[in-house]
């Protein structure tokens, strides 16, 4: 599969495109907002009983603009690259896993494919950069280059390949828009990901890397102690990286967490809600916010990985996961563990009779 790699987005139906990700965001609908909470407040419960489960179809009403909301379609995107700061000695897998999982997620065996397929789900793997000699058949292939480069020595990436990942995010929404979707979740694979990851989050934060290196596929504490020490070198010398997302994509980030921010913004501007999974697509949803701001409204957050840092990465966005399961996988699979919720939060909100309704008497 060949996806629409060829042709930056320069300009679309006449609108240019060249720094498309400045576009503002739908605006969330307060409206609906309101009358979701006046609707919740004459269920047949205690005001605020169902915690979070009532705050969720508030929210969602707010974003589809009904009182309402439903989730009917989702759209899962895993976006897969490989890493040039994995010659750092950074990871305990080997490099090939990377190409070795596109395989697997399209033959059914991955988690997120077994999860996509109990949920009902849309899942679409892409190709952004891997080290693949060929394409993989039933993957999208977008691929901006073979990896990215050592960010300990180089910039990851040119800005040419930053705003074709990027761009791939947005045609990835594109794609589960006009396929009906109206959830987006993004995933992600890559062996080495999870130090880019870390690397992105300090740039923006600034924080060092011990406060946001983990052990990501499995290092011991010697392997986390010498990744943080290598996010530190290379933010020593990528300084314009500090502060700075689009920096901080392109000197320190990955193809994948690239194509993410890109997908995220796309959401808000398409007013599609987003559910964002663990360390990795945190990261990626804090350079979207840095970014475009209002990106931050249409973002629901899964789970709280036991990936160390993404306390602190949430922390940055005042985010509050709806789970935590211990989990630390990635490909998205949190965020799908975490997609019934969100169902049964607007089953809650439409199906409960209201006190009149039910003859009970309120309090």
């Amino acid at each position: 599969m060949k996806g629409d790699a060829a042709a930056p987005l320069v300009k679309r139906d006449g609108v240019d495109m060249s720094y498309w990700w400045q576009l503002p965001v739908k605006p969330l609908d307060e409206s609906a907002r309101g009358q979701a909470r006046q609707r919740q407040d004459t269920l047949t419960k205690p005001p605020g009983s169902l915690g979070r489960l009532e705050e969720i179809a508030i929210a969602l009403a707010a974003m589809q603009g009904c009182v309402m909301p439903r989730i009917e379609r989702t759209a899962i995107t895993v976006f897969a690259g490989d890493h040039g700061i994995v010659a750092e000695g950074v990871v305990a897998f080997p490099q090939a896993v990377t190409q070795q999982m596109l395989a697997n997620f399209v033959a059914g065996g991955a988690a997120i494919s077994v999860l996509a397929r109990e949920l009902g789900a849309r899942l679409e793997v892409v190709d952004v950069g891997t080290l693949a000699a060929s394409p993989i058949a039933g993957v999208v292939d977008a691929r901006a280059g073979a990896g990215t480069a050592n960010f300990a020595h180089t910039p990851a990436m040119c800005e040419a390949q930053l705003a074709n990942c990027l761009e791939q995010g947005w045609l990835a929404v594109q794609r589960a828009l006009a396929d009906g979707c109206d959830l987006f979740i993004g995933g992600e694979m890559g062996i080495g990901n999870s130090t880019a990851a870390a690397a992105v989050g300090c740039a923006l934060l600034g924080l060092s890397g011990a406060q946001l290196a983990g052990p990501g596929t499995g290092l011991d504490a010697a392997g986390v102690s010498h990744k943080a020490t290598v996010i530190d070198r290379a933010l020593v010398l990528h300084l314009s990286a500090h502060g700075d997302a689009l920096e901080a994509l392109r000197c320190v980030g990955g193809f994948e967490i690239a194509a993410l921010a890109g997908a995220y913004i796309a959401c808000a501007q398409a007013g599609m809600p987003a559910l964002v999974d663990g360390f990795i697509t945190t990261s990626a949803a804090l350079a979207a916010c840095r970014m475009n701001p209002g990106v931050r409204d249409w973002l629901l957050f899964a789970h709280a990985s036991a990936e160390p840092g993404h306390a602190r990465l949430l922390a940055g966005l005042q985010a509050r996961p709806l789970l935590q399961l211990d989990m630390r996988l990635g490909e998205g699979s949190g965020a799908a563990a975490a997609l019934p919720l969100l169902r049964l939060a607007c089953a809650l909100h439409a199906g409960m009779a209201t006190f009149a309704e039910a003859g009970v008497q309120a309090a």
